[in-house]
């Protein structure tokens, strides 16, 4: 039984995700390789113990929701941490409840692995709308699972940086309450053009980002033509005048064997977007390189 312990403890280090089983007490009970090299904490550190202090948010459980079909089990989230340094880490963590046989539970499995300083993604900015915050946070974690999957084999990724030509003159001329009623009428013109598998919502005041699955750039770029036409469309009136609409586009696609991190991959996309204003806005840049601006 000792060796097999053993052997099964030998395996779990081999895990390229930290990972930590916590008894029903709050104990820890096994804390593998990669656990230590994300925290700072050896195993005589934690274990047989509580879980360090700086480190209770791995065990946080009201974390966003369930995983979509087709996800591994268990509550997953993105949260703020601290090594045994005291220095701020992002983690992407996983949960599953463990139970006997009878259904009682006895501890918890946590799966965790560092992603880049949050502080540091690209976003539009935010000012101090909570529903814009809130979006940015939901986004951001379906994004780093989204990658984490296309890494390990699964759907192509893409984003849609979409910005609205006319939402900073429509603020300084008609005020902040007119320019949420236009983007309240963006989001359901370009929801239209939204694929079962896509996921859109606010990524700053006057733009949104959707993750889209695609095969590939030039697919991406024509999706992004059908939602820029849609955006076309779009009924807003103000005060009984109709305002045409339009928006920029940044798209970007995450490549294979690239290695690419969240946040380069948001960059890219950003700079697409900001090109497509530069280039007079109602365009479209696929991001290889920045340099292909499609009017529309």
């Amino acid at each position: 039984m000792t060796e097999r312990s053993e052997l099964i403890e030998s395996a779990l280090d081999c895990l390229p995700e930290g990972l930590a089983l916590v008894s029903a007490e709050g104990n820890v009970q096994l804390w593998n390789h990669a656990a230590r090299l994300i925290t700072g904490y050896a195993k005589l550190d934690v274990l047989m113990r509580p879980v360090p202090a700086a480190l209770v948010p791995l065990l946080d459980e009201s974390m966003p929701s369930e995983l979509p079909p087709g996800r591994r089990p268990g509550r997953w989230g993105i949260v703020r941490s601290q090594n045994k340094q005291g220095e701020e880490i992002g983690l992407i963590v996983r949960h599953l409840v463990l139970r006997d046989g009878l259904g009682n539970r006895i501890g918890l499995a946590v799966l965790f692995h560092q992603t880049e300083n949050l502080d540091e993604l690209p976003r539009g900015d935010a000012g101090e709308n909570e529903k814009v915050i809130d979006s940015q946070q939901s986004l951001e974690e379906r994004l780093q699972l989204a990658l984490e999957d296309f890494e390990q084999g699964g759907a192509p990724v893409g984003v849609l940086w979409v910005s609205i030509d006319q939402a900073e003159g429509l603020r300084k001329t008609h005020g902040v309450g007119a320019c949420e009623a236009m983007l309240g009428k963006m989001q359901q013109a370009l929801g239209q053009g939204l694929r079962l598998s896509e996921e859109m919502g606010r990524w700053g005041t006057a733009e949104f980002l959707v993750i889209a699955h695609e095969r590939s750039l030039d697919l991406l770029a024509a999706h992004a033509q059908i939602l820029a036409g849609l955006a076309r469309t779009a009924d807003f009136r103000w005060w009984g005048d109709r305002v045409s609409l339009t928006v920029s586009i940044g798209a970007a696609q995450a490549e294979k064997g690239e290695s690419e991190t969240l946040a380069q991959l948001l960059q890219r996309a950003q700079k697409a977007m900001e090109a497509s204003v530069h280039a007079g806005g109602n365009r479209i840049t696929p991001a290889s390189g920045g340099k292909t601006c499609l009017p529309l």
